[in-house]
């Protein structure tokens, strides 16, 4: 793609070829569950191509779907490719379906609203903003409580445009809220899942009767049952002389107690059925009873079974040693204790039976009192401790800052963690609403929203933002305390910022939780602007103005540091340009953008030269490292823990290239990280660069040959800055600057660059 040009319309290759993939899926995989995810898949993407080829779809819009306005949430897959249908749309939710019935309504959308807006209708909607027992699933769904909310302060003109531009959709989107418990967790906490999200998984495990349950318990009979058959058998067994003979003078008691263990051998395998394993001919138990058999019926083992017993008696013998004796006893305790133990289905009903008083919409704020031992009043023998399994679906639902999730392991990403973020910027966001029933719902709306995926858009258009939709910006007028909006941001800024940074070092700030920022940074006077990652294949050459105000920032920030001396940035060339950008009236492209294809080198070609000419960018912001630091986050750890932590992760990357099969993703994430490093190395003091370099290099020595191959450039480029103050790739083999795009090829893979 050339980067001075502007295309009219995204193609169908990518599409049509996500298309194949799932098709391919949906009828290979030998999983039913993925091929049935598969399918669905399939179906959507379908629905993409088809609509690109008749026009109904205008992918790269802010209004992709014909005939919807952009306020509609769009059904949204890979890649931000709208479907054409509304997220809001198709059949009527559960709780559409149980308010026509309770009012006699035909299962119609359109009756369901034109009922709400009764007076019946709006005392039902009144007391639902009073309770907040409610949830917003989709943003649509706060349309009518917010008609409900204008109206009982008297703003019937604000309600009556609200319904003029929701109306013609009455019939296709669900407009109401889904009731719900309200949620209760302390103000500054998050939670990934709800308690009804993690009731599910138990409930399948508490109810499941195939292999994988009947596994443990089939383990617990052999335990409990044909483990001490055995040994009686076994015991019995060793009563005889060598070859299977019983001395004469003990025949006649010997062969009746024979009788007896065959006849109690029938009567448990028509008991217990789950283990079989005393069913294969080949076990020793089997043996055993075969031999006991024939010696019943008077022939006698025969020469080969013999030998057969023998082995099988001193194969157990040697195994656990004679029944009776200390080690055998021993050995026997300690499976008895396990056999003991509830399986998982028992233990998913004691905690589901836990977890039946807690509201569903919200998280667990105390885990421990769920996942303490079982009980004799629960039904369940003895204290058991709950297994780490069912602990990790319960985890999910815990409630904690999200410093404390990630801590739990709850939280294992920068993408988990913008998952949450929503619930603490809704509080930032409400901060300046004084009424309690209009804050309920805007931080019900507000995480509903955040929630909402991404288009994908051309030609630097802006995602809709939350105050487009016709009902939140009919309540502009009643967020009162704008101060205490801006204070509740100015704290939260900084506490997002140093759980990315303490927490996450090595990656990149994910593009929701950089929409999470920009939201909350909005309207917050001196806010920086954060940036999110752009995708290389859809890049118009050309950068948004907040590309260049971050630069700006950034060069000051990072002039004359370790950082710029790395990467050759020139600071007053970033200046000129953003001096450039005030007064250009280019719009092919732009000085911030022509500084960074010229740093780029041979960036003419395709997707990976828009990668490199993106990276430059990021490069020259520091990718919102810059404006953490500006909003007054920190490593907890300090700057050198940091940098330490990134270059593990870069370390890491660049290790696995030689068992993935796409390796340029592992290439890319290795480069991202070592930046990263770069810019924490650059807070530190020169002698703790030289000390974190010296423990780099260190560290090196004891990892594998590629490993030692690969970075060993990579380091030589750094201590190179270091010694001489820039760095000069004279030599590729010694020193080399560390960029994860390449147009011909990366060095990193033995390709030329």
């Amino acid at each position: 793609m050339n980067p001075d040009s502007t295309p009219k319309a995204v193609g169908r290759d990518y599409p049509s070829g996500r298309l194949a993939a799932a098709l391919t899926t949906a009828f290979d995989h030998e999983d039913p569950d993925v091929r049935a995810s598969a399918r669905a898949r399939a179906e959507a993407w379908t629905r993409v191509v088809e609509g690109m080829g008749d026009g109904t779809l205008t992918i790269g819009s802010r209004t992709p779907v014909q005939g919807l306005p952009a306020w509609v949430t769009p059904e949204v897959v890979h890649g931000g490719f709208a479907t054409g249908a509304a997220a809001a749309g198709g059949p009527l939710r559960p709780h559409e379906e149980d308010l026509a019935t309770r009012h006699g309504l035909p299962a119609e959308r359109r009756a369901v609203h034109a009922h709400l807006l009764t007076d019946e209708g709006l005392a039902e909607l009144d007391a639902l903003l009073d309770s907040g027992d409610y949830t917003i699933d989709l943003p649509e769904q706060g349309a009518l409580l917010t008609v409900a909310w204008l109206l009982r302060v008297g703003q019937t003109a604000a309600a009556l445009r609200v319904l003029a531009a929701v109306e013609p959709f009455a019939d296709r989107l669900c407009l109401t809220p889904r009731p719900a418990p309200l949620q209760d967790t302390p103000a500054g906490t998050v939670f990934r899942d709800t308690v009804d999200d993690v009731r599910h998984p138990l409930g399948e495990r508490a109810h499941r009767t195939d292999a994988a349950t009947n596994r443990p318990k089939a383990q617990q009979e052999a335990l409990a049952v044909w483990n001490p058959f055995a040994d009686r058998v076994l015991a019995h067994w060793l009563e005889t002389v060598a070859d299977g003979r019983v001395d004469a003078r003990r025949r006649g008691n010997w062969l009746g107690r024979a009788r007896t263990l065959l006849e109690e051998y029938t009567r448990l395998a028509a008991e217990h059925t789950l283990c079989t394993k005393h069913r294969k001919p080949r076990e020793n138990l089997a043996i055993l009873l075969t031999a006991l058999r024939e010696a019943v019926e008077g022939t006698g083992p025969s020469p080969r079974l013999r030998g057969l017993l023998q082995h099988a008696v001193d194969a157990m013998v040697r195994k656990r040693g004679v029944p009776g004796s200390d080690r055998h006893t021993a050995v026997r305790r300690e499976q008895a204790e396990h056999a003991a133990r509830p399986t998982h289905d028992v233990l998913s009903r004691v905690l589901l039976d836990r977890l039946a008083s807690l509201p569903g919409g919200s998280g667990i704020t105390d885990t421990d009192a769920v996942l303490r031992p079982t009980t004799a009043a629960e039904g369940v023998p003895g204290a058991w401790p709950i297994p780490a399994p069912l602990r990790a679906i319960i985890a999910r639902a815990s409630a904690g800052t999200p410093d404390e999730l990630v801590e739990r392991g709850v939280i294992p990403s920068a993408e988990v963690l913008a998952s949450v973020v929503p619930a603490l910027t809704a509080e930032a966001e409400t901060a300046a609403v004084a009424d309690p029933a209009l804050s309920r719902l805007l931080r019900a709306h507000h995480r509903a929203f955040r929630n909402r995926r991404s288009l994908l858009l051309l030609n630097l258009r802006h995602q809709v933002r939350e105050h487009e939709l016709p009902w939140i910006r009919e309540t502009h007028g009643y967020r009162t305390r704008g101060n205490a909006r801006a204070a509740a941001v100015r704290d939260l800024l900084p506490q997002l910022g140093t759980t990315l940074l303490t927490r996450f070092p090595g990656t990149l700030v994910p593009n929701p939780m950089v929409s999470a920022l920009n939201g909350l940074a909005r309207g917050v006077e001196g806010a920086p602007p954060f940036l999110e990652e752009l995708a290389a294949d859809i890049f118009m050459g050309r950068f948004s103005p907040k590309f260049l105000r971050a630069a700006a920032m950034a060069a000051e920030l990072t002039d004359g540091s370790l950082y710029a001396r790395y990467y050759g940035i020139d600071g007053a060339e970033v200046l000129v340009a953003a001096e450039e950008e005030r007064t250009t009236t280019r719009r092919s492209s732009t000085p911030f953008a022509d500084l960074c294809r010229r740093r780029a080198g041979d960036s003419r070609f395709g997707v990976a030269g828009n990668g490199m000419v993106i990276e430059q960018a990021q490069i020259l912001t520091t990718h919102n490292l810059a404006a953490l630091v500006s909003v007054g986050a920190r490593p907890r750890h300090g700057w050198a823990e940091a940098a330490r932590r990134a270059y593990t992760v870069a370390e890491a990357a660049v290790e696995r290239l030689p068992r993935v099969a796409l390796p340029l993703g592992h290439v890319k994430n290795a480069a991202f990280a070592w930046r990263q490093c770069l810019f924490f190395l650059s807070r530190c003091p020169e002698g703790e660069q030289r000390e974190i370099l010296g423990w780099m290099e260190e560290r090196l020595d004891g990892r594998p040959l590629l490993t030692r191959e690969r970075l060993t450039p990579v380091l030589g480029g750094l201590r190179q800055v270091l010694e001489y103050g820039a760095l000069v790739e004279w030599d590729p083999r010694s020193a080399r600057r560390f960029l994860g795009w390449s147009s011909g090829g990366h060095w990193i893979l033995g390709q030329r660059s």
